[in-house]
Protein backbone atom coordinates (compact mmCIF):
# COMPACT_ATOMS: atom_id res chain seq x y z
CA UNK A 1 0.00 0.00 0.00
CA UNK A 2 1.54 3.37 -1.20
CA UNK A 3 1.09 5.51 2.09
CA UNK A 4 2.25 9.25 2.99
CA UNK A 5 0.98 12.64 0.60
CA UNK A 6 3.34 11.78 -1.98
CA UNK A 7 2.62 8.59 -2.30
CA UNK A 8 -1.36 9.26 -1.85
CA UNK A 9 -1.26 11.92 -4.90
CA UNK A 10 0.46 9.50 -7.43
CA UNK A 11 -2.63 6.68 -6.29
CA UNK A 12 -5.30 9.74 -6.86
CA UNK A 13 -3.37 10.45 -10.18
CA UNK A 14 -2.34 8.02 -11.73
CA UNK A 15 -4.09 5.07 -10.48
CA UNK A 16 -1.11 3.07 -8.57
CA UNK A 17 -2.48 0.29 -6.40
CA UNK A 18 -1.91 -1.12 -3.77
CA UNK A 19 0.80 -3.99 -3.14
CA UNK A 20 0.69 -6.96 -0.78
CA UNK A 21 4.12 -8.13 -0.55
CA UNK A 22 8.08 -7.10 -1.39
CA UNK A 23 7.48 -3.62 -0.78
CA UNK A 24 9.70 -0.42 -1.30
CA UNK A 25 9.70 1.68 1.79
CA UNK A 26 11.80 5.37 0.82
CA UNK A 27 10.81 8.62 1.79
CA UNK A 28 12.57 11.70 2.84
CA UNK A 29 13.99 12.90 6.11
CA UNK A 30 12.24 13.69 9.58
CA UNK A 31 8.73 14.67 9.96
CA UNK A 32 5.44 13.07 9.50
CA UNK A 33 5.23 13.30 5.80
CA UNK A 34 7.29 12.17 2.47
CA UNK A 35 7.03 8.59 3.38
CA UNK A 36 6.18 6.08 0.70
CA UNK A 37 5.80 2.07 0.47
CA UNK A 38 5.41 0.18 -2.69
CA UNK A 39 6.57 -3.02 -4.67
CA UNK A 40 9.40 -2.93 -7.23
CA UNK A 41 6.75 -2.88 -9.73
CA UNK A 42 4.93 -0.34 -8.84
CA UNK A 43 8.25 1.94 -8.08
CA UNK A 44 8.99 1.27 -11.37
CA UNK A 45 5.75 2.26 -12.96
CA UNK A 46 5.88 5.10 -10.97
CA UNK A 47 9.83 5.91 -12.16
CA UNK A 48 8.67 6.05 -15.53
CA UNK A 49 5.25 8.92 -14.96
CA UNK A 50 7.49 11.09 -13.62
CA UNK A 51 10.40 10.79 -16.05
CA UNK A 52 7.31 11.38 -18.48
CA UNK A 53 6.21 14.36 -16.47
CA UNK A 54 9.86 15.58 -16.59
CA UNK A 55 10.04 15.15 -20.60
CA UNK A 56 7.17 17.26 -21.10
CA UNK A 57 7.96 20.06 -19.17
CA UNK A 58 11.50 19.86 -20.65
CA UNK A 59 9.50 19.78 -24.07
CA UNK A 60 7.37 23.26 -21.84
CA UNK A 61 10.62 24.62 -21.16
CA UNK A 62 11.64 24.63 -24.60
CA UNK A 63 8.31 26.85 -25.91
CA UNK A 64 9.05 29.67 -23.12
CA UNK A 65 11.98 30.03 -24.45
CA UNK A 66 10.88 29.94 -28.18
CA UNK A 67 8.26 33.01 -27.38
CA UNK A 68 10.88 34.87 -25.17
CA UNK A 69 13.32 34.78 -28.32
CA UNK A 70 10.65 36.00 -30.60
CA UNK A 71 8.33 38.28 -28.26
CA UNK A 72 8.33 41.51 -29.86
CA UNK A 73 6.04 44.83 -29.27
CA UNK A 74 3.47 45.14 -31.87
CA UNK A 75 4.23 48.69 -32.53
CA UNK A 76 6.86 51.89 -31.73
CA UNK A 77 4.10 53.34 -29.72
CA UNK A 78 4.74 53.83 -26.01
CA UNK A 79 1.44 51.02 -25.31
CA UNK A 80 2.94 48.85 -27.37
CA UNK A 81 6.47 48.90 -25.17
CA UNK A 82 4.18 48.95 -22.19
CA UNK A 83 2.69 46.22 -23.33
CA UNK A 84 6.06 44.43 -24.43
CA UNK A 85 7.28 44.74 -20.90
CA UNK A 86 4.55 43.16 -19.45
CA UNK A 87 4.58 40.28 -21.83
CA UNK A 88 8.50 39.97 -20.92
CA UNK A 89 8.04 39.83 -17.33
CA UNK A 90 5.05 37.23 -18.12
CA UNK A 91 7.28 35.20 -19.71
CA UNK A 92 9.99 35.78 -17.80
CA UNK A 93 7.74 34.45 -14.53
CA UNK A 94 6.37 31.22 -16.72
CA UNK A 95 10.27 30.21 -17.25
CA UNK A 96 11.09 30.56 -13.86
CA UNK A 97 8.01 28.20 -12.95
CA UNK A 98 8.96 25.66 -15.55
CA UNK A 99 12.66 25.44 -13.79
CA UNK A 100 11.09 25.34 -10.48
CA UNK A 101 9.01 22.06 -11.80
CA UNK A 102 11.86 20.75 -13.85
CA UNK A 103 14.47 21.02 -10.34
CA UNK A 104 11.99 19.53 -8.28
CA UNK A 105 11.09 16.65 -10.23
CA UNK A 106 14.60 16.14 -10.74
CA UNK A 107 15.15 16.09 -7.22
CA UNK A 108 12.16 13.75 -6.98
CA UNK A 109 12.91 11.60 -9.40
CA UNK A 110 16.36 11.38 -8.06
CA UNK A 111 15.05 9.89 -4.99
CA UNK A 112 13.21 7.40 -6.07
CA UNK A 113 15.65 6.11 -8.46
CA UNK A 114 17.76 5.93 -4.75
CA UNK A 115 15.21 3.67 -3.21
CA UNK A 116 15.06 1.54 -6.23
CA UNK A 117 18.63 1.08 -6.08
CA UNK A 118 18.59 0.41 -2.50
CA UNK A 119 15.88 -2.48 -3.44
CA UNK A 120 18.02 -4.11 -6.01
CA UNK A 121 20.69 -4.25 -3.48
CA UNK A 122 18.52 -5.69 -0.49
CA UNK A 123 17.35 -7.79 -3.09
CA UNK A 124 20.90 -9.23 -4.31
CA UNK A 125 22.63 -9.17 -0.93
CA UNK A 126 19.02 -11.39 0.44
CA UNK A 127 19.47 -13.74 -2.24
CA UNK A 128 22.64 -14.33 -2.26
CA UNK A 129 22.97 -16.67 1.04
CA UNK A 130 19.77 -18.56 -0.75
CA UNK A 131 21.18 -19.15 -4.04
CA UNK A 132 24.47 -20.22 -2.38
CA UNK A 133 22.27 -22.63 -0.15
CA UNK A 134 20.99 -24.53 -3.12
Amino acid sequence: MIIGEAGLAAQAVWGIGAAQDGKVYGGGGSGKGGKFEMDPAELKAVIGLWEDQLAKITEDGMKIRNIAHGFRPPGQDSASGSYAVTGSDSIAALQAQNDSMKKYVQAYLEKLREAQAKTVKTDQALAGPLTQAT
